[in-house]
């Protein structure tokens, strides 16, 4: 465990089922930090929208309706029994729910709206203002916490990370194509890219990984290593 002196906070960023997620979570396991999944947050508020119908079939999104109710939207994590770690929304475990691909097809252009983006931002950098976090997502490096005293950011091809996702998907029992799913990743990369609020990019001082060819082991011993060079330099 580090010493309060020397508690920092992680930036993990990247693309979507690029493994982000998962070597947060493991690093912030490993070390005691907490960690914190900001595109979960995302897709609470798009779970949110969807079940509240400010989100159409066609996906266009009724803004000012979705901008006047943020302020009830209440998003947090719970830890379950076997360690891993849920989202609620209003007090509501909605965690299977926001990994659905109704959410997912909808996620990026609802984190694209800057007034959510600022609402989010402001509740991310207050959850980081003792440090001792790791937290990944698209722009916690370059917007959330610009100083962060590691960042790193991940990817791999778009078909790793279509591949990845479609067989987590076919474990859970979710009955969707490969090719959907490709087709998913491929769209959200272009509205993270492309959108005008905190766009999808590296941070000039990130460190990148393209972990296609790397075990979830091999990508943890990785991190930490880096975790642990960062944590000897303070």
């Amino acid at each position: 465990m580090n010493t309060d002196s020397k508690k920092i906070i992680v930036a993990v960023d990247g693309y979507s089922s690029s493994g982000k997620s998962t070597m947060a979570r493991r690093l912030a396991k490993a070390t005691g930090y907490r960690y914190i999944d900001s595109g979960a947050m995302y897709r609470a508020v798009t779970l949110y929208a969807l079940d509240k119908g400010m989100i159409d079939a066609a996906g266009n999104i009724d803004k000012a309706a979705l901008t006047a109710a943020l302020d009830d939207i209440a998003i947090d994590f719970k830890i379950m029994p076997d360690g891993s770690q849920h989202t609620t929304l209003n007090g509501k475990d909605v965690e299977k729910e926001i990994r659905s691909l109704r959410v997912s097809n909808n996620v990026s252009p609802t984190a694209a709206i800057a007034e959510v983006r600022h609402a989010l931002v402001a509740k991310q950098q207050a959850m980081g203002e003792s440090k001792g976090i790791v937290m990944d997502g698209r722009d916690i490096g370059t917007t959330v916490f610009p100083a962060a005293e590691l960042k790193i950011f991940v990817n791999a091809s778009a078909e790793t990370r279509a591949q990845r996702r479609f067989l987590e998907m076919t474990e859970k029992g979710n009955a969707l194509s490969y090719e959907d799913i490709l087709a998913n990743v491929v769209s959200r990369d272009h509205i993270d890219e492309t959108r005008e609020e905190s766009p999808l990019r590296r941070a000039d001082d990130a460190i990148a990984l393209d972990n296609s060819q790397m075990s979830v082991d091999e990508q943890d011993a990785w991190l930490l290593d880096r975790f642990n060079e960062t944590i000897a330099k303070l």
